[in-house]
This record gives structure tokens, sequence and C-alpha cells, in this order.
């Protein structure tokens, strides 16, 4: 590929990152529709969450993340007013989350409990319909779902992909401004999964925040807006998903070049530098701007290849640190 190309992939790339930059600045800029304000649960001798701060704001997917036992579900309940904090305030639209007007306005997708399986899918859609006083059409629901064709069949019946859409389509049922999705795709197959991703995008265009647990890091890296990853009770880090990637030991630029080795060591940004027969893999922070200085001095430069760091990574980096 030719050393202008490249040029222009790099500063494409550059100008995507910095698109999302700007997207995440300004929500961070909308006041929060949910806040918890150094909040401390405690269950006896087991503190599960430690002075935890977070907000959420309108139209914004934030993935929360952690370890079992980091804190996670305690943190959800607490937003759904389910549980009281030991300290500190939890706030949802400005009121308490138990204020019934509040709960009218929040919609969950919970793996906790079970629902009747006798009943047939419409009935629970129905069901739920009743409980809010503007809900959304049945229609509607079943479209953004994709339940056409199941409507008449018993919850029992499905499948466990099929079984989540339902638990999606009731989570939407009041046209929620603050949707907690707990696991939402497990046991779906991969046409189903990317499906519900595509609605979950359409919610936040619509000015919706969307809450999302999971432990599909891809999931997360997909949807997010922001990452916050929780361990021990408390906030270890927080970012877009390319901030939190960036927190390892940074990109991977492969290609053939004949810059030596410690010519490339010696390049700002770069972390580490290893032969990988007649490549060179090169670990840096800002991989664009260590490309573009190798460009300079080696216009022969090819095979170039960038790989972002996984989140998986940075996420297994992250709780072994804290």
């Amino acid at each position: 590929m030719p050393a202008i190309a490249r040029e222009r992939e790099i500063r494409a790339a550059e100008q995507r990152r910095d698109e999302e930059l700007e997207r995440v600045d300004a929500m961070r800029r909308l006041q929060p529709v949910a806040m918890l304000t150094q909040v401390t649960k405690r269950y006896k001798a087991t503190t599960a969450l430690d002075g935890l701060d977070l907000a959420l704001r309108p139209g914004e997917v934030v993935a929360l993340l952690g370890p079992n036992g980091a804190g996670k579900s305690t943190a959800v309940r607490l937003m759904l007013g389910l549980i009281a904090p030991s300290d500190g305030t939890v706030r949802i639209f400005g009121s308490d989350p138990r204020n019934p007007a509040t709960r009218m306005r929040v919609g969950a997708m919970l793996q906790l409990g079970r629902i009747p399986e006798t009943l047939l899918v419409r009935e629970h859609i129905d069901i739920f319909r009743s409980y809010y006083p503007r809900p959304l059409t049945f229609e509607e629901i079943v479209r953004i779902a994709k339940l056409e064709g199941i409507e008449k069949r018993r919850f029992g019946q499905l499948s466990g992909g099929q079984k989540q859409r339902v638990l999606f389509a009731l989570a939407l049922c009041g046209d929620p401004d603050l949707i907690f999705l707990d696991e939402p795709t497990v046991g779906m197959d991969i046409e189903s999964r990317r499906a519900l991703w595509d609605e979950v995008r359409m919610l936040a265009a619509r000015g919706k925040t969307v809450l999302l647990t999971t432990h599909y890091l891809e999931e997360a890296d997909a949807l997010a807006h922001r990452i916050v990853v929780i361990n021990k009770g408390r906030v270890v880090s927080e970012g877009t998903p390319a901030e939190i990637k960036g927190q390892t030991a940074g990109r991977k630029i492969r290609c053939r070049t004949k810059l030596d080795l410690d010519t490339l060591r010696a390049l700002p940004g770069v972390t580490s530098v290893t032969e990988d027969r007649d490549t060179v893999v090169v670990t840096a922070v800002l991989a664009e701007d260590v490309v573009r200085e190798m460009l300079l001095r080696d216009e022969t430069l090819s095979h170039l290849e960038i790989a972002s760091p996984a989140l998986e990574d940075a996420f297994l980096e992250l709780t072994a640190s804290h």
C-alpha cells in the first residue's frame, strides 16, 4: 500500500476517534438521569459497594463491568429502588428511586426470578403494558423485540434466545427513559444478538439511557459509549471503550521495515519491540503517531497492520491490579 494511502487511513481513524470523543464529552455535560453518590452497601460483615460514584446521562449506553461479586447487581438493585444504601444517596430523575412516578420511567430486563411459563407471549406483554399510563403499542413492542410469529406461543415453549427477546420486550412496555439490561443476549444466536444491539443503539439515539451489564466484553465494546469497571465495590476505571483499552500496554503495529530495533524502541510512545520472522511487532500507546514517524523514516515500510488491544485484556489487567 502506498505511503499516501496509509497516511489517509491513519487520518480517517484519528477523525473517527476524535468524533467519538466529542460525542462522549457532549454527553458528559448533560444533567445525569441517575446518580449514585458515595454509595456504600453492607450486608452484615460484607461490603458490596464501598463509596461508589456513578452517573448516567441521557442518550448514553453505559456498560457496568466487573468480576463476579464486584457489586454490579447491588448497584442495579439500588437504582431500581429494590434495596436502600447503607450510606450515600441514590437519585433517579432527581428523585428517590422508590417514588412511583420515577418507577414509571424505568424499565428493567433482569435475570432474577421467573415469569409464568404457561402464559402466552401476548398475555405477558398485555399484562406489563397495563402497568403504565402511556405504554408503547403492542405492535411496536413486538417489532422492536423481533417477536413476530411467536405472540401466541406459551413462554415455556420458547427457546432460550426467544425468552430473552420476550424479557427485552417487557422492559420496554412503558416506553422508559432509563433501561437496565442484565445479560440481555444470553442464549441468543449471532443474528438475534446483533439485532438486539441495533435496537439498543436506536434507544440511545432517541435519548434513552441504557445501563448494560454483560459478561460478553465484545458486546460492551460494540454498544457502550462509556464503560465503568468496578471491583470490590469500587470504580477502578471509567472511559470510552477506546480509553479503557488504551490503559493496557498499547496497540500492536506489525510491519516490514528497514528500521533497526533500537531505532524503533527509541520512538516516543513505544513500549516494546519484538521480531516475528520477517516482520517486527511494535507496541505503542499512540499507534498512529508512531506509524507516522516510521513512515517518515522509512518510505518502503510495508505489510502494515495495526491491532487494537482487546477489551478483555484491559479488563483482566484492571481487575487483577485492584
